[in-house]
């Protein structure tokens, strides 16, 4: 079930009306959680019921795992080492064994060795990357003495399962999440009417930016010998999907979560105005730039390494990995590879942490410099693969003459305009607590648009596919 289905818009007015009526029964929150629980796990499983054995598996494998670490704090260790191994091994089984069988009959084929590929065809679960950083975030932190372990296991099973921000985030942290979950919570007209402006924003990112620039993104992308200037066109034209998709996604799954009484954290920070790589990573996808720096860089010494190159291999592995968890291929690898490179690089230059210029120009070149090596991170991100890649950037011309410049223009216009809706959405979400007719006017032209633009099938978000 996706959010820009219709079947989802009458499963949350369902959701949410008996949610609220049972607002005044006796034990209330029980019922509510248990409520959203099964909502939560009909949501997962409506096109594939299999995908809710295994976000039911990892729920009671650390749920187990937390208790036994405050019943047998001698095994805490190797109860964390199950967690660890249970959860990544679901993930690495789902959604990496073909990708590094396949590596290693390559290896060995280079090594004179003759082997026959294995090869598993399973389906990727949906946000089985999301829910396992998120499972993981509890074991980890009850490892390290941050929070106690929840003996009621409807709340934990609703704290991995919530069905908002399952499939796509945000990667909400237990010791943020778990006590909302644990509270009673009460009626407030002022939150419920608050929820629906985000709810609106997400449906205009999505149905209106995101799904109409792809075309020309995934047209781009599909040609053999792109000209720079397609590249460039059709690179552009991803940078404003993807960010329209993504936050889309988030802006639906907290205006939902709001809905039901919950507050779900901000995962974007108009991240294409960072004028350097940390900054961009403040910006973008924080729930899980997060996770990586206090789950992977902090423990792996982090800023506390004595050498630059400690400190650099460091950040190579942490990037590394966090490019490796988008997907199963090279590309996203070498993503995380060279935005780790960039960081590196602007760290030696001093150019990192909360560093700002001291002048306007500075800030202009700052941000013109750091929005082009996102967007190179970009083309690294959305090729079909490397060997695409440098095949292209191999045979590449300019595309100064004939078709390629005009049809460059062409498609740098559209997103162009495709792109205002962005500034419109920027917009409202500066005047979010406030009334008006310029909100008004705004809110109502968005809905127009949406209802233009909604189909019931629509595009899937990207970070479906992670």
């Amino acid at each position: 079930m996706i959010f820009t289905s219709f079947v989802y818009v009458y499963f949350l007015v369902f959701v949410a009306a008996a949610y609220w009526a049972a607002y005044r029964l006796p034990h209330a929150k029980t019922w509510q959680n248990i409520l959203l629980l099964i909502a939560s796990y009909v949501f997962y499983g409506y096109v594939h019921p299999w995908f809710c054995y295994l976000i039911a598996g990892s729920t009671i494998l650390d749920y187990c795992c937390g208790l036994g670490m405050a019943k047998s704090p001698a095994r805490r260790r190797w109860l964390l080492l199950a967690s660890l191994l249970g959860n990544l091994g679901m993930l690495g089984v789902f959604k990496y064994f073909n990708f590094f069988a396949d590596n290693i009959v390559i290896a060995m084929h280079s090594l004179g060795f003759e082997m026959d590929p294995v090869v598993v065809r399973l389906f990727l679960p949906v946000g089985i990357s999301f829910y396992t950083f998120q499972t993981l975030s509890y074991t980890i932190d009850i490892y390290r003495g941050e929070m106690e372990p929840r003996r009621n296991f409807i709340d934990f099973a609703l704290f991995v399962a919530f069905f908002p921000q399952l499939v796509a985030g945000p990667i909400e942290r237990a010791t943020h999440f778990l006590p909302q979950i644990e509270s009673e919570r009460k009626w407030n007209t002022d939150v419920f009417v608050s929820a629906w402006p985000l709810i609106i924003r997400g449906y205009l990112k999505k149905l209106v930016i995101a799904d109409n620039v792809s075309v020309y993104a995934d047209k781009v992308y599909m040609l053999d010998h792109p000209t720079a200037l397609l590249l460039a066109a059709g690179t552009l034209a991803f940078a404003v999907q993807i960010l329209a998709d993504f936050s889309a996604y988030t802006d639906i799954a907290r205006g939902t979560a709001r809905l039901l009484g919950f507050e779900l954290m901000e995962n974007f920070d108009s991240p294409y105005l960072a004028i350097s790589p940390s900054d961009f990573w403040r910006r973008w996808h924080i729930s899980f730039s997060t996770w990586i720096r206090d789950y992977i860089y902090i423990p792996l010494g982090g800023s506390r390494v004595k050498t630059a190159l400690a400190g650099a291999l460091v950040v190579l592995t942490s990037m590394g990995l966090s490019g490796l968890w988008h997907g199963a291929a090279w590309h996203f690898v070498a993503w995380g590879i060279y935005h780790a490179i960039l960081l590196i690089v602007y760290r030696q230059l001093g150019y990192s942490g909360r560093w700002k210029p001291i002048t306007r120009l500075g800030f202009l070149l700052s941000w013109s410099l750091m929005f082009f090596f996102t967007l190179v991170g970009w083309a690294i991100f959305r090729t079909p693969s490397m060997t695409w890649l440098v095949r292209a950037a191999g045979n590449m011309s300019v595309g100064l003459s004939g078709d390629s410049l005009l049809v460059s223009a062409t498609i740098t216009a559209l997103v162009a305009l495709y792109s205002l809706p962005l500034i419109v959405s920027l917009i409202l979400s500066r005047r979010e607590s406030k009334t008006g007719p310029v909100s008004a006017i705004a809110y109502a032209l968005a809905v127009c648009l949406i209802v233009l633009f909604a189909q019931e099938h629509g595009q899937d978000f990207i970070y479906f596919q992670f």
